[in-house]
């Protein structure tokens, strides 16, 4: 059961860093890019929420197969 939640947790990094990356290039993120220089918050939030999220996944899952 754990190996699933840890797999569910990879899966859902991912899509965060995919709609996280496809939010940088929206036109709102070229606005703000253009006015502040970076990419909207949304968009960093997603990219930052995805890694952190696929890393904790990754390494449960990597924990998990050491102790059986």
């Amino acid at each position: 059961m754990n190996k699933f939640i840890f797999w569910a947790l990879i899966i859902g990094g991912v899509v965060l860093i995919v709609l996280g990356f496809n939010a940088t290039n929206s036109f709102s993120s070229d606005v703000s890019r253009f006015f502040t220089g970076s990419p909207t918050d949304k968009a960093v939030w997603m990219l930052l929420g995805g890694i952190v999220v696929a890393v904790i996944g990754l390494t449960g899952t990597l924990r998990g197969s050491k102790e059986h």
